[in-house]
């Protein structure tokens, strides 16, 4: 999955998607992800969620004629014209406190101190509760069936607007027992549907225990990653082979990378293809292609928040997410391991592909901001089959590689290099 996230709250009624439709596929992605579309509750956040059978009234283009759904649909049209199939937020896990659900079926919600509970985090030792959230109760509701078949209508509303695939909001939250029929169900009806499970914040374990109720994808945590530490790829070994996963270099939930690194275009394009060729799927949300700096807002983003491009990364995105589609190895979850290199600020990340012949050898410069010198007697000892390794970076591309290999790499540069033993002359 190579994924662009239009954040609706930005991109303004849905019938002015279609230039932001077009951008992504020119970039070479094959996925839409769009966050909520359904109407919110007072707090008008698009994760509280009012009424599952109404749509946001700002989706709505107020020049149209045709309701709202109709606009939605034909959109949604547009994107499969152009190859895009599009996905869309499922809040299964809590709804707005100001539900008439409540009123009608508190046999659904978890109860505490009187009232409906409301979910919570944990951050920096502080607990955060979700005031505007109110809690179903999956696990212990006295009514699982009317829960259960009242989630399945959400999730089929959603699909005959012209919806292929979910990104499950806090899929570790609902039982996976409850995944587990839902996503079986739905797919004896639309075989074809995809489930992605959004799994950030919680244990490596819990996000195995989620991957095995039968999503198809997990998200991984990569972003966070410093280029040093063990626990990354722990966490990529232990849940590799039940789910795919997805890297990102920002979300909606995370303030702008540009604005992290501080304008750093080399910091941009270093972790665009880290998250890119480091596990099967990748995401983006808009913007991140034009280096924007403001932090997108379920509640306040409006399409007035629109930046001019302080960079524009399209065409290295471009080749990255080419990469990605040319070789079958950046498009699994395989063996891969870190190798010892002398020059700590040097990552040497080498992978080999369970689906095909070939391997890939990643040689990332972890310094955004200084060149590192990297040196090998022989590039061709890190790669088992002794097949001979093309470069197939998207910058400074080199037409052959020498022995010995003597490389000054710029700021945050990285070689991608490919081996296939299916290149191997025949014996």
């Amino acid at each position: 999955m190579i994924v662009y996230n239009i954040f609706p709250l930005l991109a303004g009624p849905c019938s002015q998607w279609e230039s932001h439709l077009q951008r992504a596929a020119d970039m070479g992605f094959d996925w839409i992800f769009v966050n909520p579309v359904q109407k919110p509750g007072y707090s008008g956040s698009l994760y509280s969620i009012v009424d599952y059978f109404q749509l946001h009234p700002l989706l709505a283009d107020p020049d149209s004629k045709l309701p709202v759904e109709q606009q939605l649909k034909e959109t949604l049209a547009a994107a499969d014209k152009l190859g895009l199939k599009v996905m869309v937020d499922l809040v299964i896990n809590h709804c707005a406190f100001d539900s008439e659900l409540i009123r009608q079926h508190p046999e659904w919600f978890v109860h505490e101190d009187g009232g409906v509970a409301h979910p919570f985090c944990m951050e920096d030792g502080h607990k955060v509760v979700w005031g505007d959230l109110a809690l179903f109760n999956h696990q212990h509701t006295s009514d699982p069936e009317g829960l259960y078949r009242y989630c399945y209508k959400i999730v089929e509303y959603l699909m005959q607007l012209g919806f292929k695939g979910f990104r499950c909001d806090a899929a570790y939250q609902v039982p996976r027992n409850t995944w587990n029929r839902l996503i079986r169900e739905i797919r004896q009806k639309y075989p074809d549907t995809l489930f992605t499970a959004e799994t950030l914040g919680c244990t490596a374990d819990q996000t195995k225990q989620t991957a095995q109720a039968g999503f198809d994808f997990v998200f991984n945590s990569s972003k966070w990653w410093d280029f040093h530490g063990a626990w990354l790829l722990e966490q990529y070994q232990l849940v590799r082979e039940i789910a795919p996963s997805i890297s990102f270099p920002e979300s909606h939930d995370t303030d702008r990378l540009f604005q992290e690194v501080n304008g750093n275009v080399a910091a941009m394009k270093q972790r665009y293809l880290f998250s890119a060729l480091f596990s099967a799927g990748v995401m983006i949300p808009i913007g991140f292609e034009y280096g924007f700096r403001r932090r997108l807002h379920v509640v306040e983003t409006r399409p007035g928040d629109w930046e001019q491009p302080n960079v524009d990364l399209c065409e290295f995105i471009t080749k990255v997410n080419a990469i990605k589609r040319q070789y079958s190895i950046f498009q699994e979850e395989c063996p891969t391991t870190i190798l010892p290199y002398q020059n700590p600020n040097i990552l040497l990340l080498w992978k080999a592909s369970t689906r095909s012949q070939e391997e890939a050898l990643i040689i990332l410069n972890k310094d955004p901001w200084n060149h590192q010198y990297f040196y090998a007697d022989n590039i061709g000892t890190y790669i088992q089959a002794g097949a001979p390794l093309q470069d197939v970076s998207p910058e400074y591309t080199l037409e052959y590689i020498p022995r010995p290999f003597s490389y000054d790499l710029r700021p945050g540069q990285a070689f991608v290099m490919v081996a296939s033993r299916d290149h191997l002359p025949q014996q």
